[in-house]
């Protein structure tokens, strides 16, 4: 397989910036991975890379957090997003390139909207019903398997439940652990791991650790504030980007 050096250069940065955000910040930046990887090759190899790193990130922060979790919120998230992820395993199917690169591009500008506005609503916790943690559940879990993005919904849910700091990052992992243990045996009966897309996977391999080591430093002297303004910003260029090249191709 053939990449250039810029794949890799934003390959291996997005890798960092998912695991500073998984070890430092209780996740949620991943969303950018598979957009700003899309730049460069198709949706469909972008998920097939990333997926064995995303496993082997969160065995690692699941052992750190294997004290502090909610079983009960990861219980009740985990059916909607079983029906998120068999709807995602039909899309990736027979969707093309562009139109997942489209829904990839929606994706990044829905999750950037949602940011924004969660910065103007009440911060006051809030317990979500059944029926709205089940639709972001299937949200997060169609997100998660066309797009590694299914960040976003989940902490809709789990910042209302007003959780302690290590449960929330403990409660996230534990359920991403779930879906994506299962997404890697889908994508593995569905053919999009090769030896190519594996070694790939190897040589960005050592940036999660990097990543997780630095996301466990940087917690101590950079606000996250900051820092997720600063990768959601870049995930909108992502976004648009990716926007005007699939619309493009469909369209005309």
């Amino acid at each position: 397989m053939d990449l250039s050096v810029s794949f890799y250069l934003i390959a291996a940065s997005a890798v960092l910036i998912t695991g500073i955000s998984k070890s430092g910040f209780g996740g949620g930046l991943g969303v950018m991975s598979v957009p700003l990887m899309s730049l460069y090759i198709a949706p469909q190899l972008a998920v097939a890379i990333l997926m064995p790193v995303l496993l082997a990130m969160d065995l690692i922060i699941v052992w750190q957090y294997r004290l502090h979790w909610n079983r009960a919120i990861v219980g009740m998230l985990l059916p909607g997003a079983a029906v998120g992820l068999a709807l995602g395993a039909l899309s990736f199917q027979w969707m093309s390139a562009d139109v997942i690169r489209c829904a990839v591009g929606l994706l990044a500008i829905f999750f950037v909207a949602q940011f924004v506005w969660v910065q103007y609503r009440e911060r006051t916790p809030k317990h979500s019903g059944k029926k709205t943690v089940f639709a972001l559940g299937a949200l997060s879990g169609f997100a998660s398997f066309v797009a590694h993005a299914g960040g976003p919904p989940v902490k809709g849910v789990l910042l209302r439940q007003g959780m302690e700091k290590s449960v929330f990052v403990g409660t996230n992992t534990m359920f991403f652990f779930a879906m994506n243990a299962t997404k890697t045996v889908a994508y593995g009966a569905m053919g999009h791991f090769t030896r190519d897309s594996m070694n790939v996977s190897l040589i960005l391999a050592p940036m999660l650790l990097v990543g997780i080591a630095l996301g466990t430093v940087l917690h101590r002297f950079i606000e996250q504030s900051v820092f997720t303004r600063f990768v959601y910003g870049f995930l909108f260029l992502a976004g648009i980007k990716l926007l005007w090249d699939s619309v493009d191709t469909i369209w005309v």
